[in-house]
């Protein structure tokens, strides 16, 4: 069985649902402002729905969806996002990948303007689930410069900030990819909670953070990459 047949693709009508769902999650969480952010999800080898540009996903309905494959083509609908083509290069760098998600949480979209990724071994369950999210070089949103930015990270990260912009997450279906996003910003709010506020942490050894590596491989997750950490004395 090759892997495209043993892909799930999502039913059309529910994947409009579940992104009208998650446009709302978005909006009411602060993560987006006006027409920010865009999703998108694979429902067929070589067909994606995408949120429309324009639009609040606050304020989406699932009959704005655009349908479109993957070289950017529209197939049906309106005007498709306007960072389109950093979703198609995920899928392009990492066939596995079914649905991605952007949006501008707070305090990680201040991360990533701070220029700093979420990468420090504190929370167990960030680095079990989600791993380190690296930062993309600064790119000029709407250009070819953002997708090729997060190119590197495709295949070993589950998501990556993107400088001065806001951050993108990924996965096998739009559920977790949309929950990769919150747990980015968890992350992000730990993360200033004990390095700005509390003023300290104690930070995971690398073997401790090696064996939640190994429980993440055995959970199926293959992709992360490692927190920096520091090795026992």
């Amino acid at each position: 069985m090759t892997m495209q047949a043993a892909m799930r693709y999502m039913n059309e009508a529910e994947a409009r649902r579940l992104m009208v769902d998650i446009g709302r999650r978005m909006y009411l969480k602060g993560f987006v402002a006006a027409n920010d952010g865009n999703i998108s999800v694979k429902i067929g080898p070589e067909e994606l729905l995408v949120t429309p540009t324009g639009v609040s996903k606050g304020y989406m309905d699932a009959d704005m969806m655009v349908k479109v494959d993957l070289e950017g083509r529209v197939l049906s609908g309106g005007r498709p996002s306007s960072e389109l083509a950093m979703h198609l290069r995920v899928y392009h760098e990492n066939p596995e990948v079914m649905a991605v998600v952007h949006a501008h949480p707070p305090v990680a979209t201040s991360f990533s303007i701070a220029g700093m990724a979420l990468d420090r071994p504190i929370l167990t369950e960030a680095i079990l689930n989600l791993g380190a999210v690296p930062l993309a070089p600064y790119a000029t949103p709407g250009t070819q410069e953002v997708p090729d930015s997060i190119a590197p990270f495709c295949r070993t990260h589950n998501a990556a900030l993107l400088s001065n912009h806001g951050a993108v997450t990924w996965g096998k279906d739009l559920l977790e990819a949309w929950y990769r996003m919150e747990s980015v910003e968890y992350y992000a709010t730990i993360l200033m909670y004990t390095g700005n506020i509390i003023g300290r942490s104690n930070e995971l050894s690398c073997t401790q953070v090696s064996e939640l590596v190994k429980i993440r491989e055995r959970m199926g997750i293959r992709s992360g990459g490692v927190p920096d950490c520091k090795p026992e004395d």
